[in-house]
């Protein structure tokens, strides 16, 4: 019997290994974030979601969501304003929420949203949760950080992942 465990290992942990390449090939990374880059005033939509109304900045972010089972993750520190008199902080802007919008070059993107998190006065915000009714193909994916409150401005974007990463870019 013994024998007999000892001969099952290898193909057990070979099963292992495949499913962990699985889980692998369906993560999607941005290794850093950038502010929306406008002037007042002028919107720059990322299909229909418009962008904030103003430029803004970031210091630093990440953003990673596996495309298979909706484990999403988000970082932003430093996500301020450039320019009026709330520079250098993110204004009346007090919650953020992440967006996955797959599809981005078509006519009908997928647009699914995490929970709001709180942003706070250093521009500072994190996320870990689950993103549900994610599409059986998930082309072109674009990570946003999109205004959840206040709700006059809610729904704009003010930030977005740079430096996007797939599995298959890691082989």
């Amino acid at each position: 019997m013994k024998k007999f465990l000892i001969a099952l290992l290898p193909i057990a942990l070979s099963a292992a290994a495949a499913f962990g390449l699985d889980y692998e090939k369906s993560t999607v990374s941005w290794n850093s974030m950038v502010g929306v880059i406008t002037a007042p005033g002028v919107d720059n939509p990322v299909g229909t979601i418009h962008g904030g109304a103003g430029p803004w900045s970031v210091h630093n972010g990440r953003a990673r969501v596996n495309l298979s089972n909706g484990f999403t993750s988000f970082d932003v520190e430093g996500l301020v304003l450039n320019g009026s008199s709330s520079s250098g902080t993110p204004g009346a802007i007090t919650a953020v929420k992440g967006t996955l919008v797959c599809n981005s070059v078509g006519t009908t993107p997928t647009i699914l949203d995490t929970t709001a998190v709180s942003l706070n006065v250093h521009g500072d915000a994190h996320f870990e949760g689950q993103l549900s009714d994610l599409p059986a193909t998930c082309d072109n994916p674009v990570f946003l950080i999109r205004i959840a409150a206040p709700a006059g401005a809610a729904g704009r974007w003010i930030a977005t992942g740079a430096r996007r990463f797939t599995d298959d870019d890691l082989r």
